[in-house]
């Protein structure tokens, strides 16, 4: 492929719903150990990728180098607004995520319902989170792509550890067959005990807070005890927060350690 159309090929990709666009190494780690469906893997340094592979997983190290392809640098640098300071970049497939099925798992793990969430940052922030905790999903509402590149990279690949996917409409949820469990800071302080294990939790963002809608819908308020005169959490330091707060009041075992 010339150089020229590989640049155009990823400035596609980038507004492409169907493809995720992996930068940087550890997007790229996270996408192959968690199933991702790699379409191609470029980069400008093949020691360098080398060397993280066999740092940081050396168990996907032969796969990952057997599908990289070098590309100079100048072309490197213009597949990306911003270029991976790790040299490597990828394009996989999304998966396909059936949000009734999600809803109705039955698994005893939450579900995190983000509610038009405006930076793609944070999002990935909180899918990030959401794998790290074992949540259920991460679910959006509002126009912004939580598959958008920013949100990839926010979440260092984790996309591919648990299902995410944005909901068209709030109407959606109307059956869902999950309590709806609601974060205001007018609601009853956060104890996780009393929390169920498969609640919808639903934030806002911290300038708006959720609509009167979604909360109308709720059956449960609860907010985050915090020190007097702290107006607010960082949305993913809040998801962060209760969802931790859930698995350390369930008795879970800790996660095995990653390789990094």
């Amino acid at each position: 492929m010339k150089d020229s159309a590989l640049i155009a090929r990823y400035g596609r990709a980038r507004r492409d719903r169907a493809l995720a666009v992996l930068e940087g190494f550890h997007a790229l780690k996270h996408a192959m150990r968690f199933g991702a469906q790699l379409v191609e893997v470029v980069c400008s340094k093949p020691p360098e990728l080398e060397r993280l592979a066999g740092e940081f997983a050396p168990e996907l190290a032969p796969r990952m180098l057997e599908l990289a392809r070098e590309v100079p640098q100048e072309v490197f640098s213009k597949l990306a607004p911003l270029p991976a300071p790790t040299h490597v970049i990828a394009l996989a497939e999304r998966p396909a995520v059936d949000v009734a099925a999600l809803l109705a798992d039955e698994r005893a793990a939450p579900v995190v319902l983000l509610e038009d969430p405006r930076d793609l940052g944070n999002v990935g922030a909180c899918v990030r989170v959401g794998a790290a905790a074992d949540a259920a999903g991460v679910l959006t509402t509002g126009d912004q792509d939580p598959w958008h590149p920013e949100a990839v990279r926010g979440a260092a690949g984790l996309h591919y550890a648990l299902p995410v996917a944005n909901l068209a409409r709030l109407e959606s949820l109307q059956s869902a067959p999950r309590p709806l469990v609601a974060l205001d800071p007018e609601g009853e302080p956060l104890v996780a005990a009393a929390l169920p294990a498969r609640a919808l939790l639903a934030f806002g963002s911290e300038r708006r807070g959720l609509s009167a809608e979604l909360l109308a819908r709720a059956q449960g308020r609860v907010s985050i005890p915090m020190r007097a005169g702290v107006s607010s959490l960082n949305l993913a330091t809040s998801v962060s927060a209760v969802l931790f707060a859930l698995r350390l009041s369930a008795g879970s075992r800790p996660l095995p350690a990653s390789e990094g």
